[in-house]
């Protein structure tokens, strides 16, 4: 799937100006407002009356919310409703269930209960199964891995990778973690201000950045973590 433009504006200012391809599994990294967020809700068509966009895309299917694209939020304690449990929130056939909770870990007991009685890990993945459900397409990803401690954060990146070869979808994945990035995707493209400063392969990348702006974020996740990979 290729973006040949993806152009984001307010009346007074223009937010975003990209342009990119999916070949596989394709990063989005960048600091706070560097224009990651609004590229996932032009995409979904979630974008504020405020703003206007014009997106041009090659594909060989159509961006359809809930069917062949899906996605994956920050938060997952804010994605369902705390008043239901999670099986009368699962909007696909049940038996999608079966395999994707096995794939993610999960017991199907947890279809009976409400979000507010699993853990945050346990939530996060029944909300990437909701999200592959539906077998889509594409899957966006807007930094699913944030508020998990570091062993859940690589269990939900191995979890991921295995799906992917299973299911087959491609993956559009937004962080401000470039080194997360570097392991869940193939392709990274580092945004600033709305604008695209580098893009390559993730383990060149990781190895060798060409702008400042990247060597920073990658030396900022490293010293997050306390160590240099």
């Amino acid at each position: 799937m290729k973006c040949n433009r993806l152009q984001i504006d307010t009346p007074a200012q223009r937010l975003v100006d990209i342009s990119f391809e999916i070949r596989d599994s394709l990063a989005l990294v960048g600091e706070s407002g560097s224009g990651k967020s609004l590229t996932l809700k032009a995409l979904l068509g979630l974008l504020p009356s405020n703003l206007k966009s014009t997106i041009q895309i090659e594909s060989s299917f159509d961006l359809i919310p809930g069917q062949t694209l899906s996605f994956v939020p920050q938060n997952a304690f804010t994605a369902l409703s705390e008043m239901t449990t999670i099986q009368r929130q699962w909007l696909h056939p049940m038996k999608n269930a079966d395999f994707l909770f096995e794939a993610l870990g999960l017991e199907r007991s947890l279809l009976k209960r409400y979000p507010s009685e699993l853990s945050g890990g346990q939530l996060q993945r029944v909300v990437i199964a909701m999200a592959l459900a539906s077998r889509p397409k594409l899957l966006l990803l807007d930094e699913p891995t944030t508020a998990l401690d570091p062993r859940l954060r690589e269990d939900i990146v191995k979890i991921l990778i295995q799906l992917q070869k299973e299911i087959g979808f491609l993956m559009l994945f937004v962080t401000h973690d470039i080194g997360v990035a570097q392991r869940l995707c193939r392709d990274i493209l580092v945004l600033q201000k709305g604008r695209v400063v580098e893009f390559g392969d993730a383990e060149e990348m990781m190895k060798n950045p060409k702008t400042e702006y990247s060597k920073a974020l990658i030396d900022a996740g490293f010293a997050k973590r306390g160590f240099r990979e």
